[in-house]
């Protein structure tokens, strides 16, 4: 009686453990332009890129501060030590015709401590327009970050695509594998009557039952890929990895293509790293120009204020000033050549690298065109294929019930069969990846 009680208990537990984990296990169906909305929002990647934008905004308001004013206040307490203080002035006033010979003239009071205060304040009025290209090409970088961050979401966006394709294809693939498994272990029934019938040889038997045994194994192999998919894809997501994605079977349907020309033209009009590198090129056109500014002396309007105070001896206050002040470097007449040298390199540095993203570019369109054009051509292929793969194992099957062929032919039809449908479910599945990835290339696979 205790046995049988116990035995209810842990099946009841056992049950409400499986409840737990499948309540765990949320169902999340989302279509391709969903799972790439949903993947941009939570990027990692483009967290950095917003950060890196906010340090060039910063950058460009740090050049703006060079406009503004300096204003600086120095203090300072001294505690001095036995002064010897000697002030030829007061010697040659006091002169050499008094009468009394007092020594008082000479006397001068302890000095122990001294203090004073400076404030000035500078407002830059030239500097050879050095601070107006500091801020021009600041804006221009500032802009190339952000063509950055538009070009990695083109690039991310490509690769939730492809994460998305992969998972669509593991999930297809169990579904064909499991109805195949299904018509195998049919047959391995039938097969074992007919044994037991004496009707067919065990070792017959067994050939069919080592291929069951082989489609358990994709299976179990073809699960297991699909698990791992699933987590890449949550991960990209955002979302628990517990988290079971179901895709949308309308992510096969490839877009009609345009001329190779057409993309060319596009992606030249719109990808983000060839105009991004336009503005780099331009900030350094700028450097160029802000190298040359050393040439010019720098003009500023300055004033101040002094206050001092050694007790007893020394008080100073309403000392203001206020003034023109101008600062010329002689040695930029001859530093100033390698900045400038240093500037125009950089420049055809920059040109060169677009020139040589330029033909990437074409090399990238061209190469993906055509593989877009073999995904699609591979697709009718396997359609015929998997006509033949239907066709080869029914009449297989009719010889092979007719005692016409061997169990082996029969199997052979049927692994080939299998693998006619693995191939049509993934050609489709690629097709519409390359579609995707000639979009990606051309820098509008996100408008």
């Amino acid at each position: 009686m205790n046995t049988r009680i116990t035995t209810i208990v842990v099946f009841l537990l056992g049950c409400m453990v499986l409840s737990n984990h499948l309540s765990a296990q949320e169902t999340k169906k989302l279509s391709l332009k969903e799972a790439v909305e949903l993947g941009l929002q939570n990027s990692k990647h483009l967290k950095i890129d917003q950060a890196k934008i906010q340090e060039a905004t910063a950058a460009v308001e740090e050049a703006k501060n060079h406009q503004l004013p300096d204003f600086k206040v120095t203090g300072s307490y001294m505690r001095l030590a036995q002064v010897n203080l000697d002030m030829k002035m007061a010697k040659s006033s006091s002169g050499s015709g008094s009468s009394s010979g007092s020594s008082s003239g000479s006397s001068f009071p302890t000095v122990s401590q001294a203090m004073y205060g400076i404030a000035n304040v500078s407002l830059p009025l030239y500097a050879g327009g050095k601070i107006r290209y500091g801020i021009e090409s600041s804006k221009y970088l500032l802009e190339a970050v952000r063509l950055n961050e538009g070009n990695d979401k083109n690039a991310i966006a490509y690769n939730l695509t492809e994460a998305y394709a992969n998972l669509f294809k593991s999930a297809q693939l169990i579904g064909v594998i499991r109805e195949n498994l299904a018509a195998s272990q049919h047959r391995d029934s039938n097969f074992l009557q007919l044994e037991n019938n004496g009707l067919m040889a065990r070792n017959d038997r067994l050939k069919a039952q080592l291929q069951t045994s082989d489609i358990e194994l994709q299976l179990l192999e073809a699960q297991n890929n699909n698990a791992i998919a699933n987590v890449n894809m949550d991960l990209l997501l955002g979302l628990p990895e517990t988290t079971l994605i179901e895709v949308d079977s309308s992510f096969i349907i490839a877009a009609e293509e345009q001329p190779v020309t057409y993309y060319e033209e596009q992606a030249i009009q719109n990808r983000k790293d060839m105009q991004a590198l336009g503005y780099q090129e331009k900030a350094a056109q700028t450097g160029i120009k802000a190298a040359r500014a050393d040439y010019f002396p720098s003009l500023a309007l300055t004033g101040g204020y002094i206050a001092v105070d050694v007790p007893k001896v020394l008080s100073v206050t309403n000392a203001i000033n206020g003034g023109i002040g101008v600062q010329y470097s002689l040695s930029s007449l001859w530093k100033t050549g390698a900045s400038i040298r240093k500037a125009k390199a950089q420049v055809q540095e920059l040109t060169a690298s677009r020139d040589l993203l330029t033909d990437n570019i074409r090399l990238e369109i061209n190469r993906d065109y055509q593989n877009a054009l073999l995904a699609k051509k591979k697709i009718d292929v396997n359609v015929q294929a998997l006509t033949q793969a239907e066709e080869n194992y029914r009449i297989t099957k009719n010889k092979y019930d007719n005692s016409l062929v061997t169990i082996t032919d029969l199997l052979d039809a049927n692994a080939s069969l299998l693998s006619s449908r693995i191939k049509l479910l993934n050609a489709k599945a690629d097709a519409a990846l390359a579609s995707q990835k000639l979009l990606e290339a051309s820098g509008t696979l996100i408008k």
